[in-house]
């Protein structure tokens, strides 16, 4: 019996080195390095201007992308190749008042609102505690009053993070029958002022109106007073009046392109092959009188590798099918990845694995830095692809930055799905990375493109050996998003 099992060992070791060895082959017999290039030189170009969200440029980015696609033999998904994204540019308010007992507050010095159309409401008080769906169950009806909860939740004290889980909390709000939300905020991290001055611009923010839910009126207030905070826990009825809003809206675009896989039963599952293609558009001129912010490492290099990967993939499928996503309004907030993930053309639970690609630059072309290497159970293939191709994967080497939660693949790991960033090569934010980074002179020509075609096979075969692997990919045991994967898949 020993014999057999050891046979049987040796088959399957036998196997799995001869598909990373036909991996490794397809990917380097079919790995066009001047594609690259051409899609730098093109997504970086003067002509597409920055590709703000929204913009001329950034619409014929996504004309590109999809045309690629269609020369590739990428399928649509759901009949187009293009997903809506409701946006509005937002004007924030330009006085507003609200009365709670004998205190009157003050836009923006008191509070700020987060997302509706001007309000004239009176509404009793509830406090939920941090406004979760497991506090909604310990405390008294909301149905027709407004909402009152602490910013953030127990286990998530980053504001940062405070900003993305609004809509959450929103939903669940409305869900319960709230007619508003009010949360107080006090960090020690970011004071009051940083806040209501982010927030306090014209600034780009998905439509939640278009949405079934529609929208609350949704307000922070400076909690840094205990007095405040004891005032609005109490019941009590509020007056909220805000004047001056005003919404432009408009739909954008995510890219999304797909190839069936092969095998009959891994096939059903999909890994996401993604990246930003927006950038920030143009801005102030520098000294050389450039004013066009041209994105070519943040995220055109990065658009150009998922397009590649979808070239490779849709002429040698893997056994998990493949979808192949481009996300627009990244730098207006990771909108097109949230608005995706809230409304993703596949069930959530079928996507095995997200593949993403951000990154500010790169100051070390030894390395591929990925963000969350040591976060998934897909570490080995990181590794190995890397070594192919004479690199090195290396784990987040800038804590303090909080890089995981600060680009797209958090919407998805958020909601369970293992979501690393496969970045260039970045030790830390030194003069190199500030360099271009945001800047006007990130330009195509700066590029170096022996690194960027090291980078892009290693990014092509480590998805490859990622979606051959017939082994579930999850989050290591003990990760802040691990209770989240258990919840969407069940136990690992």
């Amino acid at each position: 019996m020993n014999k057999i099992i050891s046979v049987l060992l040796i088959s399957l070791m036998g196997m799995t080195l001869n598909a990373q060895k036909s991996d490794k082959a397809i990917v380097k017999k079919n790995y066009d390095a001047q594609s690259m290039k051409r899609h730098v030189y093109y997504l970086a170009s003067d002509e597409l201007k920055g590709r703000n969200t929204p913009s001329v440029g950034q619409e014929l980015a996504a004309q590109y992308i999809k045309k690629e696609f269609v020369q590739y033999g990428v399928k649509p998904v759901a009949g187009s190749y293009f997903q809506d994204v409701p946006m509005r540019l937002a004007k924030p308010m330009a006085e507003g008042n609200i009365k709670i007992g004998e205190k009157s507050l003050n836009f923006p010095k008191d509070f700020i609102m987060m997302d509706a159309e001007n309000v004239a409401m009176d509404g009793e008080l509830v406090f939920v505690n941090y406004g979760t769906a497991e506090d909604y169950k310990t405390v008294a009806n909301v149905e027709g009053k407004i909402a009152v909860m602490l910013c953030g939740s127990k286990s998530e004290s980053n504001p940062r993070m405070w900003f993305r889980m609004t809509d959450e909390k929103q939903q669940l709000a409305k869900e319960q029958g709230a007619i508003g939300v009010i949360e107080l905020f006090h960090s020690t991290r970011f004071p009051w002022k940083y806040i209501a001055g982010r927030v306090s611009k014209p600034q780009v923010v998905i439509d939640v109106s278009a949405n079934k839910m529609g929208a609350l009126p949704h307000f922070w207030v400076n909690a840094s007073e205990a007095e405040i905070v004891n005032l609005f826990k109490q019941p009590s009825t509020v007056n909220i009046e805000t004047k001056g809003i005003d919404n432009n809206r408009f739909n954008v675009k995510n890219v999304v392109g797909m190839v069936e896989g092969t095998d009959p039963k891994l096939k059903e599952e999909y890994i996401i092959y993604s990246a930003h293609y927006d950038h920030v558009g143009v801005g102030a001129p520098d000294a050389r009188g450039d004013s066009i912010y041209n994105g070519a490492r943040d995220n055109a290099a990065g658009t150009a590798a998922v397009l590649n990967a979808a070239a490779n993939i849709a002429k040698h499928p893997t056994k998990r099918s493949a979808l192949f996503v481009l996300f627009t309004g990244e730098e207006k907030g990771l909108l097109g990845s949230s608005h995706f993930v809230d409304n993703a053309p596949v069930p959530l639970e079928k996507i095995a694995y997200c593949f993403n690609i951000d990154g500010a630059g790169y100051n070390d072309t030894k390395v591929i830095t990925v963000i969350g290497l040591e976060r998934t159970t897909v570490r080995n293939h990181f590794e190995t692809a890397c070594k192919t191709f004479k690199l090195k994967a290396i784990q987040d080497k800038m804590p303090e930055q909080n890089l995981f939660d600060r680009s797209d693949n958090v919407n998805f790991a958020r909601k369970g799905i293992p979501a690393p960033t496969f970045s260039l090569g970045i030790t830390s934010f030194d003069d190199e990375i500030i360099k271009y980074y945001h800047q006007a002179g990130d330009n195509p020509n700066t590029m170096d493109y022996k690194y960027l075609t090291k980078y892009c096979k290693s990014f092509i075969y480590a998805g490859r050996l990622i979606a051959n692997d017939p082994a579930k990919h999850f989050w290591v045991k003990g990760d802040k998003y691990y209770d989240a994967g258990v919840k969407l898949y069940g136990q690992p």
